[in-house]
This record gives structure tokens, sequence and C-alpha cells, in this order.
């Protein structure tokens, strides 16, 4: 099903099956089994569109592609790649205005072969730290003017050397598993069908509609990984949300990167926000207050209180077990 749409949209299968491929594999393996698979399906599409191919975006895209995949994957081995993950769904969801604007004609401007080829570096190296890119520079593929069986060839054109190539690195540093290879097979075989079903259909598509379908997958799989990220992220540092109702309202408390914030909603106020602060980032004036009420404490805690038009300080003294609250 993803490579399916990969097809029809230019692009996103390996975005699409990131979050699959990360619910059985670890997450340095995703990226091997995702190139394995993107490796059999750009054969088969080169296969099936080898006359739409412009080699003229091939010659300037491929050459720094390599070096950029080669520093992708010495990246993956040093790094997590879920905040990398983060960035780029943000980046896809910026996609947005293009999907929703009226106006379906691509740009006029084509872009230089300076920018093919920077951009062919970008997608080495993402590729490489990822094992997805496709769907990324989707938007320049649909700006360059090319048509939609061009887009497909080209993109296959481009991505096959490229996944060869980190096949390559990702042996070399160890990262091959019998799990990643099997799945990576897997997705292969099925990639091949849809490259061959779809081939009859895309001819049916119209031009507009084949852009439409590109940005929304683009802004589907920014959505998609930007959330996925963020929840790797949250159980990585133990980010939790919790609620408690109270008279007039509701707290938000959100724990997390050793720290927390509280989001207070009461009728007929303004929104708080509190968080806690260190007691000398008091101001002087505050401070000289507090300090009289916080001597020979059992533990204190210093919060500052935001509202969008104001910012306070409450001071939470314990003593004999019993904590007083004062408002500075």
């Amino acid at each position: 099903m993803a490579f399916a749409i990969s097809t029809v949209t230019g692009g996103g299968a390996g975005l699409l099956l990131l979050p699959v491929l990360r619910a059985g594999l670890t997450a340095t393996h995703v990226p091997v089994a995702l190139s394995i698979g993107s490796t059999v399906s750009s054969v088969a599409r080169l296969s099936l569109f080898v006359r739409n191919i412009d080699w003229r975006v091939v010659r300037a895209f491929v050459p720094l592609s390599i070096p950029g995949a080669c520093l992708g994957v010495w990246v993956l081995g040093q790094v997590t790649p879920i905040y990398l993950e983060a960035v780029l769904g943000l980046f896809l969801l910026g996609n947005l205005p293009l999907l929703l604007r009226r106006n379906d004609e691509p740009p006029a401007k084509t872009p230089t072969r300076a920018t093919v080829a920077l951009l062919g570096f970008l997608a080495g190296f993402i590729s490489g730290l990822t094992g997805a890119v496709g769907l990324l520079f989707n938007r320049f593929y649909l700006r360059y003017g090319l048509s939609k069986q061009a887009i497909v060839a080209t993109r296959a054109a481009n991505e096959v050397l490229l996944h060869l190539t980190k096949l390559g690195l990702y042996a070399g540093f160890g990262l091959f598993t019998t799990d990643a290879l099997r799945a990576g097979l897997v997705v292969g075989v099925a990639a091949t069908i849809a490259a061959v079903g779809v081939k009859r259909m895309l001819p049916y598509i119209g031009e507009p509609t084949f852009r439409r379908l590109g940005y929304a997958a683009v802004v589907v799989a920014g959505a998609v990984m930007t959330l996925n990220a963020g929840t790797a992220v949250a159980d990585e540092h133990g980010v939790t949300m919790t609620s408690r109702r109270v008279a007039k309202g509701i707290d938000l408390s959100l724990h997390g990167f050793d720290g927390w914030v509280t989001f207070e909603l009461r009728r007929g106020e303004l929104p708080e926000i509190e968080y806690r602060i260190a007691f000398d980032d008091l101001p002087a004036d505050r401070k000289h207050i507090a300090a009289p009420l916080a001597q020979g404490a059992e533990h204190v805690v210093v919060e500052a209180v935001r509202t969008w038009r104001s910012l306070g300080y409450e001071l939470h003294v314990q003593r004999d077990g019993i904590v007083t609250r004062h408002s500075l």
C-alpha cells in the first residue's frame, strides 16, 4: 500500500513505513530495511519508466548525493535519529499552504544546476540517516516542471545508486542483521508488485491531481513523523502529562527533562503558566522578601507564575511537614 501510494504521489513510501518498521526493528536497523526495500523498488521503477528519465536532473543530483549518504550513515552510528525525524516532520508540514492553495500550476522558475547539486547532497545525507527521503524533495521535482512519469522515473534513477551506496556503508558499519534483511526483502517484493500495478493507473491521473496528491502525501507523512518522533522523545526523557480538576477550572501539568510546567485554566481568570525556578533567579527585590520566609525551612520551592499580562512568583516553604505558600 505504501509503495502504491508512493508511485502515484511521487514518493513517500519510506516515510510512511518508518513507524511500521520501527515497531519490529531497532532505530538503527530501520534505515537498513528501508534502503533494501527502496533499492528493489527503484530498480523496478527504472525498468518500467526508463524512457521517461530526465538525465539533466540525474547528472546534477547524483554526484554529491553519494558523499552526503556517507556522512549520513556515519552520523547514524553516532546519534539517535529521532530528533532529526521531528525536524523533518515539521519541515514537511510546512507544505500545507501548497496543498491548500487554489493555483495548481507549478512555479515557472526552474532550479539551477547548483541548487540541484545541493539538494542531491542533502538528500543523500538525510537518506543515509533515516533510510527515507523521497517526499522531502518532492516539492523540488514538482517545481522543476517534470511530468508525472518523468518524476517517477527520474527519482528512481537518482535514488538507485544512492541506495546501493548506503547498503554498502551499512554493511561496513555492521548495521546489517537477519531481521533487517528479511524485512527489507519483504518490502522490496511488495514495492515491485505495487510498481507494476500502478504503471497502468498513472496515465489516468491528471497533472493537477498528481501534484495535489504529492503535496497531500508530504503533509500526511510530516504529521506522522512529527507524532512518532514526539512520542519517542517523550518516552526517552520520561515526559508525561497529567490533568487535575479544581474549582472553576483545570490544571494541566507537563513533566520531563528534569522539570515541569503547569497550565492553570480558570473560568473568569487569565490563563496562568507556572514552572519551577532557582531561588537565585528571583529578582533582587523579591529575593529580599523571600529570604527571611525561607530561612531554616526543610524544603523551599520557587515558582514563576506567568500570564499574558504579568509575571509573578510564589514561594512554597516546608516546615515540620507542613507547606506554606507565599505570593511574592
